[in-house]
């Protein structure tokens, strides 16, 4: 799976951490919780995330992030093409 950009408005945290923690998430949670083979596999936009705090730490906010991707992924979010 390859996630090209990440666009983030708003926050303050060091981008770099941001990414590490969300590669980290994402990965665990696929490996988890897997994906459906059917899912949607390419989007272009991800929206419907649900509003997170500009002061999260960067841990936090990829977190939260793999999870609303991981969502999107399964078809519990919001995805857009």
């Amino acid at each position: 799976m390859e996630i090209g950009e990440l666009v983030l408005d708003g926050f303050r945290a060091d981008p770099d951490r941001v990414a590490a923690a969300f590669e980290h998430e994402l990965t665990r949670l696929v490996r988890e919780r897997g994906v459906p083979a059917d899912g949607p596999w390419t989007a272009d936009v991800l929206s419907g995330l649900p509003p997170l705090p500009a002061g999260l730490s960067a841990r936090r906010l990829g977190q939260e992030l793999a999870r609303a991707v991981h969502e999107g992924l399964c078809g519990r979010g919001e995805v857009t093409s």
